[in-house]
């Protein structure tokens, strides 16, 4: 039983310092100048979406239900509401990969690319780095994160 709680925390560190190393490979690219710059950082953040954040959230989930299925606990039973809180919280971000991030995603890949081609950071990246709808969902990303870790350290109910 300890291993799997072991497992899932330990997916929980790789996914969120994925995260963290995204968001500050993205922040730091957009305050460069130099577009060689803007294309190293944001392949840097590209690298971790690819090996950190996309199958850590994958793992946690599965690790996740193997803890509380290794330990016989019910997503719904007495004292075990904060894991299905969690759970539907961690559901909620799913849809933002196919109504933002992807079509987000390659709408910024086209400006950065034609940003290359001018070999100047553009107007065009510029808009695409501060697009409202991504910051949005990014930020809603980090929250819903945040409140499953004080979820699944405080147990509330």
């Amino acid at each position: 039983m300890e291993l799997w709680i072991l497992l899932h925390v330990a997916t929980a560190f790789w996914f969120v310092a994925g995260l963290v190393g995204r968001d500050l490979s993205l922040a730091r690219a957009r305050g460069a100048s130099n577009i060689s710059v803007v294309r190293t950082l944001a392949d840097l953040a590209g690298v971790f979406d690819r090996f950190m954040v996309t199958p850590g959230s994958m793992a946690v989930l599965a690790l996740g239900i193997a803890t509380a299925l290794s330990q016989g606990r019910s997503f719904t039973g007495e004292g075990d509401g904060w894991m299905l809180a969690s759970l539907l919280l961690y559901l909620s971000i799913g849809p933002l990969i196919p109504l933002v991030y992807i079509p987000e995603g390659t709408a910024f890949d086209a400006a950065l690319a034609s940003a290359e081609a001018r070999g100047a950071v553009t107007e065009e990246l510029t808009s695409a780095f501060s697009d409202p709808v991504v910051r949005a969902t990014r930020m809603y990303e980090r929250i819903v994160v945040a409140l499953i870790i004080v979820l699944m350290v405080t147990q509330p109910f």
